[in-house]
């Protein structure tokens, strides 16, 4: 059975930092492509980050360029979110994914596998 399960969300003021961390078992993480996806109350999901396989190629939503870095750890099957500069805008649910192609993971449809979200509230 494929889980991805998430955690390191909370309350952070703005200009706050978080890392979120997601454990993936079940699966072969280092087969799959992994990526980020949140959704805001009252929005439709929104694609955050993605990584490769490898780990070489990253891949952000312009909205979060230069604040957010995606990483993993294939011995750990596990992937990283480092959240920088938090903005209210950043509030959402934070959900982890897992798929073997690297275009359906740098998109919010169709997604291998899911976790079940960490929340991230951002105070201003």
């Amino acid at each position: 059975q494929v889980q991805l399960v998430e955690s390191g969300g909370g309350l952070v003021q703005a200009g706050g930092s978080l890392r979120l961390s997601c454990v993936a078992s079940g699966l072969t993480s280092s087969l799959y492509h992994m990526g980020w996806i949140r959704q805001a109350p009252g929005k439709e999901r929104e694609f955050v980050a993605a990584i490769s396989k490898s780990g070489i190629g990253t891949y952000y939503t312009d909205s979060v360029k230069g604040r957010f870095a995606i990483s993993r750890d294939n011995a750990k099957s596990t992937v990283y979110l480092d959240m920088n500069s938090l903005k209210p805008e950043d509030t959402a649910v934070y959900y982890c994914t897992a798929d073997t192609s690297l275009t359906t993971v740098r998109g919010v449809d169709d997604v291998d596998y899911w976790g079940q979200g960490t929340q991230v509230t951002v105070s201003s």
